[in-house]
């Protein structure tokens, strides 16, 4: 009796935590961002811009920053468009971004990224790049509320 009695409340406490986690998630929204990022290097490289995010209706300013550490030369200005998604609240876009990647850009070249955060705020990208980049390299993109 005694083992049934125990199974049968962990059994209930797994399926509560269960549930408060997809609860949450499903509770998570999605926005439209757009980022404006130029970047620059050589070895070490830098990049700063800005954005907004489009959030239940309301516009929030964005600011964006970074590092990129490898092979990195030349300098470039990358306009990316997407969706923002798993975030309830416009404060959770905020955050670094990390990835690690490789291109060529000259002239005018194609770009898509998916990047997610500490906060698990997930950004599906696609966009353009104009300029002369070369790059194999780890990067960081820290997006900052206005």
């Amino acid at each position: 009796m005694r083992l049934s009695s125990a199974l049968r409340t962990a059994l209930v406490a797994l399926t509560a935590f269960v549930g408060a986690a997809f609860s949450s998630a499903a509770h998570a929204d999605s926005g439209f961002v757009t980022l404006t990022i130029y970047k620059a290097g050589w070895i070490i490289g830098g990049s700063g811009g800005g954005g907004t995010l489009t959030f239940r209706g309301r516009t929030y300013p964005l600011s964006t920053g970074g590092l990129d550490y490898g092979l990195v030369f030349g300098g470039s200005k990358t306009v990316l468009r997407g969706r923002v998604s798993n975030i309830n609240h416009p404060s959770d876009v905020a955050g670094v971004y990390g990835a690690a990647g490789a291109g060529l850009a000259i002239g005018r070249g194609a770009r898509a990224i998916v990047l997610t955060n500490q906060k698990g705020a997930v950004l599906e990208l696609t966009g353009h790049q104009v300029g002369l980049m070369a790059n194999a390299d780890l990067s960081g993109l820290a997006i900052t509320m206005r």
